[in-house]
């Protein structure tokens, strides 16, 4: 039964993160340009799709929380926060093409969604690293780390070139990136410890 938990875990994650990717793929334009969560802007085709993925992806990081609460009760925290944080982002969209300062006149809610976004990677990066430093499986400290050293120095650039070059080809790049890497994270993880329950 304990191993139900992070099985589910990996697929609320790969559903979600499946149908976000659907949802940008189906949208107008190409796939790989602008932020992603412009996907999710109301008027966009796939919209609710897109947000729907972003919360099922939300709960996938809440229930790999409750599973490693068992195991390790700060990095639990740190999921849990992220969960919330990604769960805000979904639920509060961007406008269209999602502005966001300094390029660009935004409105609140441009700024409760990138805010909820850019900090949940952040406590994301964060739980990487607790974990990495913990006395679990050897298997699950590594991939922690691998994790982390590719998210923080991916992340760094996307922050810089959020703030100094704005929307274009090179933030899209550095974004898909940096999220493909937190979805094997979080999956590979909860498969990881599913061997442990």
């Amino acid at each position: 039964m304990a191993r139900a938990l992070p099985v589910t875990a990996a697929g609320a994650t790969l559903l979600g993160a499946a149908l976000m990717v659907t949802a940008l793929a189906a949208a107008p334009g190409p796939w790989s340009a602008g932020y992603v969560s412009e996907a999710g802007a109301a008027g966009r085709p796939f919209a609710m799709a897109y947000r729907t993925g972003l919360i099922l992806l939300a709960a996938g990081v809440g229930l790999l929380s409750l599973t490693v609460l068992r195991f390790h009760r700060s990095t639990a925290a740190l999921l849990g926060l992220a969960a919330v944080l990604a769960a805000t982002s979904g639920w509060v969209p961007c406008t269209s093409r999602c502005p966001l300062p300094p390029f660009e006149p935004t409105t609140t809610t441009d700024v409760v969604h990138a805010g909820a976004a850019i900090l949940g990677m952040v406590v994301l990066a964060a739980a990487m690293a607790v974990l990495s430093m913990s006395d679990l499986d050897r298997a699950v400290r590594r991939f922690a780390a691998v994790a982390v050293v590719l998210t923080v120095p991916i992340g760094a650039a996307l922050g810089l070139a959020m703030l100094f070059v704005g929307r274009g080809p090179m933030v899209a790049g550095l974004e898909r990136v940096q999220l493909g890497v937190a979805v094997a994270w979080l999956v590979g993880t909860a498969v990881l410890l599913s061997r442990s329950c």
